[in-house]
């Protein structure tokens, strides 16, 4: 088997962590080899605050997918999420030296890195800056400026911030676990590309991915990501609220919701009863089901209530900017009973459950194809698409080393560092940081 056709995702969550190893099948489809899969013990919303847990939890998850695949693991494609991720609109411009001439990628790239120059709070740093629309000499709604004649070319941005800290506390993780950080993705980016279709995407879809510390959200319109959102309550605050209502212990809540919740209180009858063993030979107690999907529709309410503040804030009800594919729901809570309808309720647009089986190869595992692992898929797909990169890469430095015999050494190597340099994206300039930032640790 080549080694350059597997990719490892490995989605460091609140609840769990996730090893996936997958490669390309002849079809063009994903197929996946192994999963690992450990309770999370050191992270809390999306972040990490116990590194010696994260790491036993990484290589418990990492051991059972490589045993699973009968693989060894080195290199993964690790997301980041959580609490400390925010995202913010910016307007820039550059007024370029010579107007006669037509921009070009150049123009474009000054453009961006300017933007990177934003002064951030102490402690933050920007991860990514997504064009959204151009202008050039005040003429608007430019998608793509390039080839275009101007002096004055401007643009709108989404800009994505994230903590050093945080970022570098992952990476910490990931090489103490004894494995090499390939590259680093946006969960919500990740899981948008497991479970939308590129159709959605031009018309404006909305997708909702719940996990169990954080609720992300992104937002597409006309093919280009529009807003990111991570709203710091997810599956783990609905738990916490079972507990303390029906005064019971965790592990009980946690199943209570598993098995018999509902978004939607008028399901359940009065007379529906559980009984819970009690602790240490005290008396078993009786939970109605209507009182368990009272808690947690209210605080299921309030989660969706604050998304939809997010997607009116990207301009919903503005017509040219109307979400016409509606919601899609994905991550572990989005399996809660009922809650498609809840959403559609509250929204008012349509919803449904997105689960990651369009680029799954047809003979996958049932469970792989749950909203649970959208994130994990998503990330093999881009770490396998990482590779494709680099095979390109070294195609073309092969095509340029046998054209050595018409052009100087020196003229090769700068035209090569020049293409390496546009082909990069910020996010593989900032996995380079964190590696070179660990190397120095040493």
């Amino acid at each position: 088997m080549e080694k350059h056709k597997i990719a490892v995702g490995l989605d460091i969550g609140t609840t769990k962590i996730v090893a996936m190893i997958g490669r390309k099948n002849d079809y063009g489809k994903l197929e996946i080899l192994g999963v690992g899969k450990s309770k999370s013990m050191g992270v809390h919303r999306g972040v990490v605050n116990n590194i010696t847990q994260t790491i036993q939890s990484i290589q418990q998850a990492v051991q059972e997918a490589e045993a699973a695949a009968s693989e060894k693991i080195n290199e993964v494609t690790v997301g980041i999420a959580g609490q400390h991720i925010r995202s913010l609109q910016h307007s820039d411009y550059i007024t370029r030296a010579n107007s006669e001439l037509v921009i070009d990628e150049t123009d474009i790239d000054r453009l961006i890195n300017q933007v990177h120059k934003l002064v951030m709070l102490p402690g933050e740093e920007i991860i990514h800056v997504l064009p959204q629309e151009f202008k050039v000499d005040g003429q608007a709604e430019i998608k793509e400026p390039i080839g275009m004649y101007g002096g004055r070319l401007e643009a709108n941005f989404h800009v994505v911030v994230g903590q050093v800290s945080s970022i570098r506390n992952i990476g910490r993780c990931v090489k103490s676990s004894g494995l090499q950080l390939e590259g680093i993705t946006l969960e919500p980016l990740a899981s948008a590309n497991a479970v939308l279709s590129q159709e959605e995407k031009e018309a404006g879809v909305a997708l909702i991915d719940i996990g169990g510390g954080t609720t992300d959200l992104a937002v597409f319109k006309d093919g280009i990501i529009r807003h990111t959102a991570v709203i710091p309550f997810g599956g783990n605050v609905i738990t916490e609220d079972i507990k303390e209502g029906c005064s019971i212990i965790e592990k009980q809540a946690e199943l209570l919701k598993m098995k018999f919740g509902s978004a939607w209180p008028g399901e359940n009858k009065d007379n529906e009863i559980v009984s819970i063993p009690g602790l240490r030979g005290r008396e078993p107690k009786e939970i109605t089901l209507k009182n368990l999907s009272k808690i947690i529709h209210a605080r299921v309410v309030e989660i969706i209530e604050q998304v939809y503040v997010e997607i009116k804030n990207y301009g919903h009800e503005e017509q040219k900017k109307k979400l016409i594919a509606g919601i899609v729901l994905t991550g572990g809570g989005s399996q809660l009973k009922h809650l498609k309808q809840l959403v559609e309720y509250i929204t008012g647009m349509d919803t449904r459950i997105g689960y990651p089986n369009e680029h799954l190869a047809g003979d996958s595992d049932e469970e792989i194809t749950s909203p649970l692992y959208a994130t994990a898929v998503g990330l093999v797909m881009d770490g396998l698409k990482r590779h494709e990169r680099k095979k390109a890469e070294m195609i073309e430095e092969e095509l340029m080393a046998e054209q050595a015999a018409t052009s100087s050494e020196h003229e090769i190597n700068e035209r090569l560092e020049v293409q390496k340099k546009e082909r990069r994206s910020f996010l593989d300039k900032l996995t380079e940081r964190v590696k070179e930032f660990l190397d120095n640790a040493e």
